[in-house]
């Protein structure tokens, strides 16, 4: 008996495998792209997404990747109103980066209600995979607790027994000078005060002299980018680091540092996943970056943006499917390897666990080069490096726990 052409083409069909269909995704990287953040995220962030997908080779796996990208003005209102826009009309799947943590709240809590992925690498506070976590939030690069827990422990045995806090007024630099202060209590330390500045203060003199007047032996820099830059700066011309008090940057990223410059930044102890120089697979990779950025390495945000799509991708093609929450499972039961971060694990809580490095920034006589910026003054594993999934305090993953 013939047997219908129709017939044998649907049965050859059937053999075809999930994974070989063809998949189509939509990632938009939302983050600063012409303010102050803009140089450790913006369009770096961009050219880190479109390396994730050429070295998957996604194409060739049919994943058909569109990257689009969105300018957030470090504003909630504005963040959430181009993520609600990117979910509602633009097809988008995944929302990346999202520095500002007041920012990467509100987008948060849109991606839960729209059922997409939020892949967090700009944005540290630890309430975001912790008190505040969300099933469809994952925390790619770093969090408050992981930087400000290590620098401050450090600190606190090599002297710095007595400390003061300048802090970002928001809810990113309330997270880092809370973390640092409980990790300064753990190691015997004392809290003598602190002061809270509006974000993108220009002027940190009325802080400084609070801080220069409390006698502590570290001030504990609770806030970021340029705000961290001027009060260092500033700290130097009131001589606070002359007599004798230590600055101690709880979250400063490489381009920070380089702007800084090492006269002043120099001996500054900060706490990162990641640095171009640490081992061959980084070196590679962000030379490689540095090709397309004209000559900038990377920062640890841009570095995340890369692991999540990478890992993100590695999920779809498992899969065959972009469907949402059969993406986060796969996410969080295939283990964590790439060129920027080494081997991980992402946790039932969205936190992915890397090993983090304590860095010392060298002194202008020890640079041989113009990125040449950090040594390594100890490695941290992954699993002491970040608060317990029990500690984190997120509901849903205690629930289930990893």
């Amino acid at each position: 008996m013939k047997i219908p052409a129709a017939i044998i083409l649907a049965s050859q069909l059937a053999l075809v495998p999930l994974a070989q269909a063809d998949v189509s995704v939509k990632l938009g990287v939302l983050n600063d792209r012409s303010g102050p953040v803009a140089d450790s995220t913006g369009e770096g962030s961009v050219i880190a997404a479109r390396m994730a997908v050429e070295d998957f080779q996604a194409e060739k796996k049919g994943i058909k990747v569109e990257i689009i990208s969105g300018d957030h003005q470090n504003k909630p209102d504005v963040g959430a109103t181009i993520a609600r826009k990117w979910f509602d009309t633009e097809g988008v799947d995944v929302v990346l980066d999202v520095p500002i943590s007041s920012v990467a709240f509100a987008v948060s809590g849109l991606a839960r209600e729209k059922d997409k992925l939020f892949i967090a690498s700009g944005s540290g506070s630890s309430e975001l995979t912790g008190s505040k976590c969300s099933p469809n939030t994952m925390q790619f690069s770093y969090d408050t607790w992981s930087v400000a827990n290590s620098t401050a422990k450090a600190l606190v045995q090599r002297g710095g027994k007595t400390w003061y806090f300048l802090t970002a007024d928001f809810a990113f630099g309330h997270a880092l000078e809370r973390d640092a202060s409980e990790a300064v209590k753990r190691a015997g330390g004392t809290l003598l005060g602190a002061s809270r500045a509006p974000l993108f203060t220009p002027d940190f003199s009325s802080f400084l002299l609070k801080a220069q007047a409390s006698k502590a032996d570290v001030i504990g820099l609770a806030n970021g980018t340029v705000d961290t830059r001027s009060a260092v700066k500033q700290g130097r011309e009131f001589g606070l680091q002359q007599a004798g008090q230590r600055m101690a940057s709880l979250l400063i990223v490489i381009n920070d540092v380089k702007a800084l410059g090492l006269e002043a930044g120099q001996g500054l102890l900060l706490t990162e996943p990641f640095y171009w120089d640490l081992n061959a697979r980084t070196r590679e990779w962000s030379k490689r970056f540095a090709s397309r950025n004209n000559g900038r390495m990377p920062s640890m945000l841009q570095a995340g943006v890369y692991s999540g799509v990478l890992h993100y991708l590695k999920a779809v093609h498992a899969l065959g499917s972009k469907d949402t929450q059969r993406v986060i499972a796969k996410m969080k039961e295939l283990p964590t390897d790439d060129a920027v971060f080494g081997q991980g694990r992402l946790r039932n809580d969205g936190r992915k666990i890397h090993d983090m490095y304590l860095f010392e920034v060298k002194k202008p006589s020890e640079s041989k080069g113009e990125w040449d910026l950090y040594k390594v003054v100890a490695t941290i594993p992954a699993e002491q490096a970040f608060l317990s999934l029990e500690e984190a305090g997120c509901a849903y993953a205690n629930a289930r726990k990893n």
